[in-house]
């Protein structure tokens, strides 16, 4: 029975350091919730809603919210409850498999960058700033119009304007850190640029990273949807939202559901990134 009694204090005081620490930082609690809403929404969507995305009824089409159906449905008559939430599940494929990439090909360039210095950091240096000179979107136009639609090649064309950010970003990252004590003292002792990079560089970089990586995935949700509603995106009849609303515009007169809850799942995704990304940018941020 003591044993019990002494666990009992430890729980309840480890729970209520945990609602303390969520009550200080509001942004990552309130942006952290939204995320993980939508990620559960995508994988709990089978045992959420007993419609079918892709299943039509031509009976049935363009009705209003109800009971049977939360969100209405299209003009095909597919649910769109269904579609929004299955979408979700594309949504959060683009986030990981696109920030993923970017971050895989941008960080290493970025750190070599500034190991190196000189004539490769120049030479990598200039490839980036030719990707910065085109405006996000408009460089992902480019590649998918040249590669073609399709998931796969969406998620090419999002990434190669995001490598730029993480390239600078950790290439910034890795001139400040290379000039601290304790990297010029590893130098010193002989240790590979490998252990340097890994064990003094990246470990200390980690932060703003994470902090980016956040912020970008808002950006990848509206290029997505973006690329989608001009049809350059994912191909129907997979629900993605931006394809939805692409769908739901020759119908704004009739039936205004089929674009703005889909819509509004965009703008949810996209404020609970920023949200996450600026609480955890004050959270990780030496100076704050």
């Amino acid at each position: 029975m003591s044993i019990s009694f002494a666990q009992t204090p430890t729980k309840r005081s480890g729970i209520s350091q945990l609602c303390r620490w969520l009550w200080r930082h509001p942004s990552i609690t309130i942006g952290g919730i939204i995320i993980a809403a939508i990620v559960l929404l995508g994988l709990l969507a089978p045992w959420l809603t007993s419609h079918d995305p892709y299943s039509q009824d031509l009976l049935n089409t363009l009705l209003a919210p109800s009971s049977d159906h939360l969100f209405g449905t299209d003009d095909y008559g597919r649910d769109i409850f269904a579609r929004v939430i299955y979408g979700a599940r594309i949504s959060i494929v683009e986030v990981v498999l696109s920030v993923g990439l970017a971050m895989l090909i941008g960080i290493p360039l970025g750190v070599l960058s500034g190991m190196a210095g000189r004539y490769v950091d120049l030479v990598i240096m200039w490839v980036m700033d030719m990707l910065f000179a085109f405006p996000g979107v408009v460089l992902a136009i480019l590649v998918v119009s040249i590669l073609g639609g399709g998931l796969i090649n969406l998620l090419i064309a999002i990434s190669l304007f995001a490598i730029p950010v993480y390239a600078r970003l950790s290439r910034n990252l890795t001139l400040g850190l290379k000039r601290m004590e304790y990297v010029e003292a590893a130098q010193a002792l002989g240790l590979s640029w490998y252990r340097i990079v890994v064990h003094y560089i990246l470990r200390n970089a980690i932060g703003p990273i994470i902090v980016q990586s956040t912020l970008t995935a808002g950006t990848v949700i509206l290029a997505a949807a973006s690329l989608s509603f001009l049809g350059l995106g994912v191909p129907p009849p997979m629900p993605e939202w931006g394809t939805m609303m692409s769908d739901g515009r020759n119908f704004l007169g009739i039936n205004i559901y089929l674009s703005l809850f889909p819509g509004l799942a965009i703008m949810l995704t996209v404020l609970g990134f920023n949200v996450l990304g600026d609480g955890l940018r004050d959270l990780l941020d030496k100076r704050s």
